[in-house]
């Protein structure tokens, strides 16, 4: 089984179409209340990423743990690739916002300014919207199939027990955990290692950066750091 097309237990869905892609129940959580009174609507700035640039951003990196290997960005829409952009938000620098309808994450820096990064997102009929805030991290985090999905999708029992942190799983190297109210909502922030899902929505709920991309918003995001996802 491929495990690209695997679910993580609060993380990826599946990021490619293959017939023993395992499904997770959809995230509808969240209330997008409050929302729409933000000013959240991002503008490039001029210039960004050369390709050459590119190469040597999304190339190979030496963790500590597994090497990652470096992104096919030939797979990758050049509108995709990481960037500061304006962005004229009232929210506190390190606050992230996911625009699903628009395939990006933003991290607010101040003055207007926010990093911006490409993603997948949930397909339809997976999608929710509200605020949340990162209840906990993990680096090459374990996977463990729900209960639920093992009912529907008897492959997954093998891994019910959780598959170790690696190269190979659906969590990739780093994974933020969103939480609301005290309560885990099932909805992550992954890295990928699947460069054409990028622009894409082929989760299940959560959203995917590449690995590369996940490395820098981890490595700038501490707990408790507030996350807002718009409707899409």
């Amino acid at each position: 089984m491929d495990m690209d097309n695997m679910v993580a237990e609060g993380g990826p869905m599946p990021e490619a179409a293959a017939p023993a892609a395992l499904n997770r129940r959809s995230f509808l959580i969240g209330s997008a209340a409050g929302l729409g009174a933000l000013s959240l609507a991002g503008c490039a700035s001029s210039g960004g990423m050369s390709y050459s640039e590119a190469v040597r951003a999304y190339g190979p990196v030496a963790d500590a743990k597994f090497p990652i290997a470096a992104v096919d960005i030939s797979k990758v829409d050049p509108k995709y690739y990481r960037r500061t952009v304006r962005y004229p938000s009232k929210e506190a620098p390190g606050t992230i916002i996911i625009d699903p309808a628009k395939h990006y994450v933003y991290r607010i820096e101040g003055n207007d300014n926010a990093t911006r990064y490409g993603a997948n997102v949930g397909r339809e009929g997976f999608l929710w919207s509200g605020e949340a805030y990162v209840g906990r991290k993990a680096e090459w985090p374990t996977w463990t199939p729900p209960k639920e999905m093992i009912a529907r999708q008897p492959e997954a029992a093998k891994y019910a027990a959780g598959m170790p942190g690696g190269p190979d799983n659906p969590l990739g190297a780093r994974t933020l955990y969103l939480y609301q109210d005290g309560k885990y909502t099932l909805y992550t922030i992954y890295s990928t290692r699947v460069a054409r899902s990028i622009g894409t929505g082929v989760t299940s709920g959560c959203t995917g950066l590449l690995t590369q991309d996940m490395l820098d918003l981890y490595a700038r995001t501490p707990v408790d750091t507030k996350v807002l996802v718009l409707p899409a």
